[in-house]
């Protein structure tokens, strides 16, 4: 999420022009009828072509997704991982804006917003199938999701209802309401599922809930005031930290939590305010935890987070208004999108430097790498298209038309029974 300034700029690049499918770059637009059908098979000829040398070999069984949701259609867009191809688009609740994937079972999550001011739904979508399986409703305009551990509960923050729904995914019903501050933007719960952390953005504060505390009344364990536009966390691989942006200044908020292994006796508490750049709007941990990286939109940067030591180990440029990131699984180079721009720019983290950067659509805002990590998938907001990059190469591999101002990307992979 952003802060306000940020949002408008977002808000405004989602006026569109007529969309226009978009399978390779510098294909001219103007070729219709044969021309065009010629070169679209030599596209797919190259690609199949290709495919047994640069990508993995899946057994029969094996499925693989992308979700994208689309804010201005009311749907998601569903790209078939495993062929690279477009499988779908599935109508689901208005005003998608984030989805997540469970870890147990093959279904994805979808956070219907809605009319401003009007309630709210979870849609859930059974990937076996790529079907709308069932819609949870929740309140006013939800914003974001987390999952249990063991993909049992889901956690949904409504921000115009400053309330977390705590919901059943076996029964597919809300069976809690939390109370949380002003807006919250973001909630996450820790690795060993003791702690919620939510992002409070209009309360400028962090509320630490312990989700098995009954009744839901009396699970509000701290509140932590003093990060103006409190807008995204990320906790560490053992529990032990939450780490808040800021987006409203230039800190993110360093909270010690209870109940962690590394911290059993001690109460949560607050470490630090670190100082990053102008509105950070997105932390990027590395998978390992040992580093994370504040993307700081106004001042078109990275700041990168020793996390043991709460120390900032300096800044570097990276685009025009970076907006997100994301690191690699082997935590060696983080990718981050740059809004205003159709680049995603490469950061080297072991050599601290700049190493390229990957023509995309416009707009780059999501990321979501394929399971085995050979294929980047990257959002483009303003052009509505989803980029699909060769990691081993990073390079463009080729562009799919998506719905209206998409927003959010879940990959979920599996294997058929």
């Amino acid at each position: 999420m952003t802060n306000p300034s940020s949002q408008r700029r977002f808000r405004n690049a989602h006026t569109w022009v007529p969309q226009v499918s978009i399978l390779r770059p510098g294909i001219p637009l103007n070729l219709v009828g044969p021309a065009r059908l010629a070169i679209f098979t030599l596209l797919a000829l190259t690609l199949t072509a290709c495919r047994p040398h640069d990508f993995p070999q899946y057994p029969p069984n094996y499925r693989e997704y992308a979700y994208v949701t689309n804010g201005g259609s009311g749907t998601v867009t569903v790209l078939d991982v495993v062929n690279i191809r477009l499988d779908r688009e599935l109508a689901v609740g208005q005003n998608p804006v984030a989805v997540t994937a469970s870890p147990t079972r093959n279904e994805v999550y979808v956070v219907n917003s809605g009319a401003e001011g009007a309630q709210g739904s979870v849609s859930v979508i059974d990937a076996e199938n790529n079907t709308v399986a069932a819609t949870i409703p929740v309140h006013r305009q939800p914003v974001s999701i987390d999952l249990d551990p063991a993909g049992a509960l889901a956690y949904v923050a409504n921000s115009g209802s400053n309330t977390i729904s705590v919901l059943d995914l076996n029964v597919r019903r809300e069976i809690a309401q939390i109370g949380a501050g002003e807006e919250p933007i973001a909630v996450r719960i820790s690795p060993d599922g003791k702690t919620l952390v939510v992002a409070n953005r209009r309360g400028n504060s962090v509320s630490l809930i312990d989700p098995a505390a009954r009744p839901p009344a009396q699970s509000v364990r701290q509140v932590f005031e003093g990060c103006p536009g409190a807008t995204d966390a990320v906790i560490l691989p053992d529990s032990s930290k939450a780490f808040v942006a800021c987006a409203a200044g230039h800190q993110v908020m360093v909270i010690a939590l209870a109940h962690s292994k590394t911290n059993p006796a001690q109460p949560d508490r607050l470490e630090t305010l670190m100082d990053v750049g102008r509105a950070p709007v997105q932390l990027a941990l590395k998978p390992d935890g040992g580093e994370l990286f504040a993307v700081n939109s106004l001042s078109d940067s990275i700041s990168e987070v020793v996390t043991t030591t709460d120390d900032v180990d300096g800044a570097h440029m990276i685009g025009d208004d970076p907006v997100r990131g994301l690191v690699s699984s082997d935590n060696s180079l983080l990718y981050v999108g740059n809004l205003r721009s159709q680049e995603v720019t490469v950061y080297a983290i072991d050599d601290g430097k700049l190493i390229g950067s990957i023509h995309v659509g416009d707009g780059p805002s999501a990321l979501a790498f394929s399971s085995a990590g050979h294929l980047l998938f990257v959002v483009d907001a303003r052009s509505a298209d989803i980029s699909v990059v060769r990691t081993a190469s990073r390079s463009l591999f080729t562009i799919f038309p998506t719905g209206r101002a998409p927003n959010a990307i879940a990959v979920k992979a599996f294997k058929l029974p």
